[in-house]
């Protein structure tokens, strides 16, 4: 997956334009900005501008800033936790915890207080469409972690009952990574204990 950013947008012309080649071009740009300026640069003005194209033009695919915030929010998270290469990772937990973690600290490098800022806004009821992107995609996660726990084939065979799931087992994983995103915590060392206790 190719992580790189143009340094504008495509168009097409030259001065001008009101036609951006996609929206995934619209949302790398918003990326770009995060990286170089903080949220508060990510607006239709500002975009259009890193763009090259109107204002018209972004709002061909984005009707709002709380739109195209939104999107940008989704299109974060899914960078930092694109499915890797190596399919190994989903096959046990210990690896994909490992992997995990990694991820989140290149989250945090590549986008200082991303974490932070959805923590303390697109949480707020004000934020509608940042929060259900923001959810669905912890949702996505969640699942994954659950299917991973389910292939583990290192994982004790009495490990999980009624009471204690795999999905619950999951749950509680979500929470500790959560935890350690908002304390900027990249070290897996105390949950990789946990799971090898717990499930080994």
């Amino acid at each position: 997956m190719d992580l790189g950013y143009n340094e504008h947008c495509s168009y097409w012309g030259d001065g001008m334009n009101t036609i951006v080649t996609s929206e995934d071009e619209i949302l790398k740009t918003s990326r770009k900005l995060i990286q170089q300026q903080g949220w508060p640069a990510v607006n239709i003005r500002s975009v259009a501008a890193a763009c090259g194209v109107s204002v018209g033009s972004i709002y061909n695919y984005f009707d709002s800033k709380a739109a195209l915030v939104g999107a940008t929010v989704e299109s974060v998270w899914r960078e930092i936790f694109h499915r890797p290469e190596d399919g190994g990772v989903f096959q046990d937990t210990q690896a994909c915890i490992i992997w995990m973690y990694g991820r989140m600290e290149y989250g945090g490098r590549q986008y200082p207080g991303f974490f932070t800022l959805h923590s303390l806004g697109f949480m707020r009821e004000d934020k509608p469409d940042g929060k259900q992107r923001m959810q669905q995609t912890w949702q996505h996660i969640l699942k994954e972690l659950c299917s991973v726990l389910e292939q583990d084939s290192r994982i004790r065979p009495d490990a999980f009952t009624e009471q204690f799931t795999a999905e619950k087992f999951a749950n509680v994983l979500f929470s500790l990574m959560l935890s350690a995103l908002l304390r900027q915590d990249y070290d897996p060392g105390t949950v990789l204990e946990l799971v090898n206790r717990i499930l080994y």
